[in-house]
């Protein structure tokens, strides 16, 4: 059957329709979608960076997701992200694997802080040294007494494999990434599950992100006598101390470049401080690469 002929006032108003349809598919064609994933310690700052960047602007979307450093230099490696967060540096193994094509782009400074219940700060204590936090995790210390505490059991809390929170504390304090913690008990997926873990329990101890150990009830110790301050993590003389991190693969693009720079810029510098977490000194421009 022949199909009725569009009258011409019809003929416009479909014409228009199609040509503004077509207008709104390029612009929302012509929008670049960043993904971004990784470290649970440097997500905070970098999703609240997201969130002020993509209101500033409509070219560039950014989306942010969590899963851990390994996950973040994983992804961005094997193209499933095109930027990767990371609260360590990439080791030898991942290059191994993936390739020497990371771009490493530093945008803050963190400490990991060693943690307790507050009923363990409360019965004295107050500091550790990093051998006796070893021993606490490799189970030659069980008991708070031991090191001047109150007669409790002690609960080691640690983060699963794949965490450079947990990767960087290893290495730091127990010699190397590999080394057996046989002391734990309980072991979490992310920081703040670490944080929820302590401050229901009257003995754990565990390590966080300084970002997350500032409220709540529990307290960061000094180690080997020396607090996380600004100036300690700074000066690197606080032993936990660490750079962070976001990774690009095989060069920057220019909307890659365009969100970094807005990171280490003047206000996601700010965003970095309100975080918790200690700014650096803002670079030169980065251009696409």
């Amino acid at each position: 059957m022949k199909e009725p002929e569009m009258s011409p006032g019809i003929r416009l108003l479909t014409a228009v329709f199609l040509v503004l349809a077509a207008a709104g598919c390029l612009e929302e064609g012509d929008r670049v979608n960043l993904v971004i994933t990784g470290s649970t310690t440097v997500l905070p700052a970098v999703e609240r960076c997201a969130e002020v960047f993509n209101r500033a602007q409509d070219e560039i979307r950014v989306q942010v997701s969590s899963g851990g450093s390994g996950r973040g230099i994983q992804d961005v490696a094997s193209g499933l992200a095109d930027i990767g967060m990371a609260s360590r540096d990439v080791k030898d193994s991942e290059i191994r694997i993936f390739g020497d094509r990371f771009v490493e782009h530093l945008i803050g400074y963190d400490a990991i802080a060693v943690v307790v219940s507050q009923e363990v700060y409360d019965g004295g204590v107050r500091g550790l040294t990093s051998e006796e936090v070893s021993r606490i995790y490799s189970g030659e210390i069980t008991r708070w007494n031991e090191v001047g505490g109150p007669e409790t059991m002690i609960l080691p809390v640690a983060r699963v494999p794949g965490s450079g929170t947990g990767e960087t504390f290893n290495e730091m304090i127990m010699g190397s990434t590999m080394a057996e913690t046989e002391g734990v008990e309980v072991n979490a997926m992310e920081n703040a599950e670490i944080k929820t873990l302590i401050v229901q329990s009257d003995k754990a101890i565990g390590y966080l992100g300084i970002g997350y150990a500032k409220t709540g009830k529990i307290r960061p110790l000094a180690i080997d006598g020396v607090s996380p301050t600004a100036e300690n993590v700074k000066g690197l003389q606080y032993k936990l101390s660490r750079p962070l991190y976001l990774y690009t693969w095989d060069g920057t693009s220019e909307a890659e470049a365009e969100f970094i720079n807005f990171v280490r810029g003047p206000e996601g510098q700010r965003i970095m401080e309100e975080e918790g977490f200690f700014s650096v000194a803002a670079p030169e421009q980065e251009g696409g690469g």
